[in-house]
């Protein structure tokens, strides 16, 4: 598949992605790019944000393709069962641990528990060794259970600007990658 053959889904996670963030590069530099827009990015409320993005996936006029970091991976995951659609894949960064209780903040909670079953289309999941959001061999479980191709970022963060993931061309390399082979 090719960039102008999809719908291509931005989905940032809490507080958003900043224009220095690999999101929102990419989503300048993909013509058929758009972000998943939340009306609260700073206190997220599971329903309202998996409404926003089962609206997205369900109007989208193209194979729709998911981009989504942190919360928003969980998010989209929560939001399946409103997909009046079908979505051709998705690439998942830096999944956080919605069921540790010892999450900050707190209300990221409130998106949990994951599926733990294969998704219905292909997706990746990239993980960081030291994301502050998630135990890398957490990450790696999820993955399996959705049947994802995992990638091990290493020492990477929470895969963000803060990190100094800001243009990221591994992730763009890989992501091109994944599209393709849709």
């Amino acid at each position: 598949m090719k960039v102008r053959d999809a719908d291509i889904l931005i989905v940032p996670g809490y507080t958003n992605s900043g224009p220095d963030h690999w999101q929102s590069r990419w989503q300048s530099k993909l013509s058929t790019a758009r972000r998943v827009e939340q009306a609260e990015w700073s206190k997220p409320v599971r329903e309202d944000w998996t409404a926003s993005v089962a609206k997205a996936v369900n109007e989208a006029e193209r194979p729709v393709v998911i981009v989504a970091h942190s919360l928003g991976v969980a998010a989209v995951v929560q939001a399946m069962p409103q997909f009046q659609r079908p979505v051709a894949g998705a690439f998942f960064v830096a999944p956080p641990d919605v069921a540790n209780p010892k999450i900050k903040p707190r209300h990221l909670m409130t998106f949990g528990p994951y599926l733990r079953e294969p998704l219905a289309f292909p997706s990746v999941v990239i993980a960081s060794r030291n994301d502050p959001f998630c135990m890398f061999d957490v990450a790696e479980d999820i993955a399996g259970a959705w049947g994802s191709l995992f990638i091990d970022a290493g020492d990477a963060g929470h895969l963000n600007a803060d990190s100094g993931f800001g243009p990221w061309p591994e992730g763009s390399m890989t992501f091109a990658k994944f599209l393709t082979g849709l």
